[in-house]
């Protein structure tokens, strides 16, 4: 007979408020008729059907945010096969075993360890097997079961933005659509009503509502005038729970914005408007500007300017600004003051976009008087074209005419025009005008290589008024011909190997040609007739505009001819041909077996461990630097300063004061005026002596003016003689003070040269009650007359 081992999950009824276990298909109150228990067998898996239940023990629930301090109790595992003897051991796998589900493994309790958030994740998928604890293989299949996750009222509502910006036209009908706003709620909404959302408008009556159930937000308010007001804030709160008291809620906030619609005309602020127009305007030129005012805004603001009546009609046109909405007034045809000095325009302005709806609120256009009038003045001669182009070709004569222009005044007086070259647009004076006639010549040589257009200005003046004058451009373009010869793309200078071949590539040759060539320069390559016959290398035309340089021998000898001039003469075949010589370098070198350059000096291979060149000059730099160095330390070594004569401890130095003239003292400040000299009369005779106290104040005496061709020499004598007899005079001119030692001085003349006395009869004793200062001479002095007395 087949046996089933049944495994059975078992409600724990103990624990009615954590965990739940409820059948799979649906909910039933009371005791349902049978029941569907899961079996699991040996090899499949069989639903076994009892007559008493109708509900399958596989699910369990749990309430979320469980905030108790134990684990949170979920439900019981049994199996058929326990006896209760501890034989099997119970095993949990799937979501969150062993971390967040743990099971006992001998009684088959399952707890929670962790508190549960049904928003992060609703259902939990386990697995769950009984093995024998001694041989650890399972005595039933695996099993699985679903823990579903219980909700309660935890999250508020939250709108899908912060701020919600809409807009509507303005004048709107009430009821108009403007925004949906969207509130959700984490909440299970298959459980009670916490995800149920119910809408209210906190701010923005009257003039907005909202559908409780909808979030939509219409207008409540009949004419709202987007020139009254544009913005409006609105805000909207959301509420769960069904709105009932104890819900949680959330707000958002819109902004709502006025669209404009043209429901306002233009309108002019004055119904006449006068202009001024000199006769000389040109066509095309503004006139004025008017402007109608609208209150709209955008494209219900553009205005559309026009001239419906008057005497100026095809003289005038006008224009819209779109940038001011402003009408630009242009005149169409030149002016002439003579034929007509007044008109009169009507101009109307008028809406482009217009509403239909608006129409009632009366014509969408506006109309103003627009008068014009035409002044009159002298203008200056006009070009018959606004520029001119004109060619030559470059070897052209000098004093070729190439072209005329010509202006003639418009005035009714048409003065006589003369014609002149902007010097600041032709420096060079290449080119110049008749002023008769208006015709250009060339005045110097032209090179199209050089330069290959000449942008000129002529001046046409009145000859009458010349300040009435205009200008014109003329552009003048160089034609080329064939006066230049082609050259060498680049310098050649390249090597040959002394090892190398006969027929050997060495170098391609390209050259340039600075003339222009309408068909394609095409260059032919030869050897000089100098160098064709005798010539160590040979020269190929390739026909393409290059030429190839092959080696005409086996080897060749630096040590014999270490550098190769080759004259390759390159012509084209343009008319007149023109051709040139040209030079390539070619130095014979040392290579390797495969054809690289290892040296092309000669005297290398002679010295090979010599220094270079370079290295000699720096070693010889230094040394002369290091030459001069030493020289320059000697010679401040040798300048030392010299001892003083007197040392003393006593610091005297203030008294040695250094005077390069005869001057008057210490305290002359102005002992040498070089400018009496020069001036005799700017002498100054009025100043007196400040380096010392005259005993008596004489009055100054006047001398007599010298004359104006006085000689310096009778000049300086006569001061002299005039100062030498006058006490009083002071010693600020230098030229009297050399025979002068001062007038009524405390220490008196201390030279020999006056004294009528010998050494002997001198005393020195008086030196000691002059000061410190003279202690030192008082103490040389006073040890000469004890030397004399013993």
């Amino acid at each position: 007979m087949r046996t089933y081992h049944c495994f059975w999950l078992l409600f724990w009824a103990g624990q009615p408020h954590q965990s739940f276990l409820t059948p799979l298909s649906k909910r039933t109150s009371g005791f349902p008729e049978k029941e569907k228990v899961l079996v699991l067998s040996g090899n499949s898996r069989q639903d076994l059907h009892r007559s008493k239940r109708s509900w399958m023990w596989n699910q369990f629930f749990l309430l979320e945010e469980y905030t108790g301090t134990d684990y949170q109790y979920v439900g019981k595992l049994h199996s058929d096969q326990d006896k209760g003897d501890g034989s099997l051991k119970y095993i949990l796998s799937g979501d969150g075993a062993g971390d967040l589900f743990i099971i006992n493994e001998n009684t088959g309790d399952i707890q929670a360890t962790k508190r549960l958030d049904r928003e992060e994740k609703p259902v939990y998928i386990l697995r769950a097997q009984a093995i024998n604890r001694r041989t650890g293989r399972p005595v039933e299949p695996e099993s699985e079961f679903i823990i579903k996750i219980h909700d309660i009222n935890d999250n508020e509502p939250m709108f899908t933005k912060d701020v919600y910006n809409a807009s509507i036209p303005e004048m709107s009908d009430v009821g108009t659509f403007v925004v949906q706003v969207t509130a959700t709620d984490a909440d299970d909404p298959t459980y009670g009503n916490s995800a149920k959302v119910v809408y209210s408008i906190l701010q923005g009556q009257p003039y907005f509502s909202v559908e409780s159930e909808t979030g939509i937000i219409k207008t409540a308010l009949l004419n709202m005038d987007r020139e009254n007001r544009e913005q409006y804030q609105v805000v909207i709160q959301a509420k769960d729970m069904g709105g009932q008291m104890g819900g949680l809620s959330g707000t958002t906030t819109v902004n709502i914005t006025l669209t404009d619609v043209n429901d306002n005309p233009p309108r002019f602020p004055q119904s006449t408007y006068q202009f001024r127009a000199p006769e000389s305007t040109p066509p095309d030129s503004p006139v004025g500007r008017i402007k109608a005012n609208d209150a709209d805004v955008d494209e219900n603001a553009e205005i559309e300017y026009s001239i419906t009546e008057g005497d100026g009609y095809d003289m005038f046109g006008i224009t819209t600004d779109k940038d001011t909405q402003e009408g630009i007034i242009t005149v169409k045809k030149a002016l002439d003051f003579e034929n007509k000095s007044l008109y009169v325009l009507k101009v109307e302005a008028t809406n482009t976009h217009v509403d239909p709806r608006f129409l009632y609120l009366g014509p969408f256009k506006d109309s103003a008087t627009v008068r014009i009038q035409v002044e009159d003045v002298d203008e200056p001669p006009v070009f018959s074209r606004p520029a001119y182009i004109m060619e030559v070709k470059e070897d052209v004569p000098i004093n070729s005419v190439i072209g005329t222009v010509t202006a003639q005044d418009p005035d009714a007086a048409k003065n006589p025009v003369k014609y002149s070259v902007d010097r600041h647009t032709d420096m060079d004076r290449v080119f110049n005008v008749n002023s008769g006639n208006g015709s250009i010549f060339t005045s110097k040589p032209l090179d199209r290589e050089t330069l290959l257009w000449h942008n000129i200005t002529v001046i046409a003046a009145e000859i009458n008024n010349p300040k009435q004058s205009s200008r014109v451009p003329v552009f003048i373009k160089v034609l080329d011909v064939n006066d230049n010869a082609p050259e060498f793309a680049m310098f050649y200078e390249t090597f040959v190997c002394e090892n190398a071949k006969a027929e050997q590539l060495i170098q391609t040759l390209s050259a340039v040609d600075k003339d222009d060539s309408y068909s394609g320069h095409q260059f032919s390559f030869s050897l000089a007739p100098e160098a064709a016959s005798s010539s160590n290398f040979t020269l190929q035309d390739n026909r393409d505009n290059t030429a190839g340089i092959f080696t005409r021998k086996t080897r060749y000898n630096r040590h014999e001819m270490s550098t190769y001039f080759l004259p390759v003469v390159i012509s084209d075949n343009d008319y007149p041909i023109q051709s040139s010589t040209e030079t390539v370098t070619i130095r014979v070198c040392a290579c390797d077996h495969r054809g690289k350059m290892l040296s092309c000096n000669a005297e290398a291979l002679i010295h090979p461990t010599g220094l270079s060149t370079g290295a000699l000059i720096a070693i010889l730099l230094c040394i002369i630097i290091l030459l001069v160095t030493v020289v320059l330390f000697a010679a401040l070594r040798r300048q030392r300063k010299k001892e003083p004569l007197i040392i003393s401890k006593e610091d005297i130095r203030d008294n040695i004061v250094s005077y390069n003239d005869e001057g008057g003292g210490e305290e002359d400040t102005q002992a040498f005026d070089i400018g009496t000299l020069r001036n005799p009369e700017a002498i100054d005779d009025n100043k007196l002596r400040r380096d010392i106290v005259p005993e008596t104040l004489f009055m100054p005496r006047r001398t007599a003016t010298a004359r104006d061709n006085t000689d310096v020499r009778d000049f300086i004598n006569q001061r002299l003689k005039e100062n030498d007899t006058d006490p009083t005079a002071p010693p600020y001119d230098s030229l009297a003070t050399y025979a002068y030692e001062g007038n009524g001085s405390v220490a008196e003349s201390l030279s020999s040269l006056e004294s009528v006395t010998t050494d002997g009869d001198q005393d020195y004793d008086y030196l000691s009650d002059w000061g410190p200062r003279f202690k030192k001479l008082a103490d040389m002095y006073g040890a000469m007359d004890s030397d004399k007395d013993s």
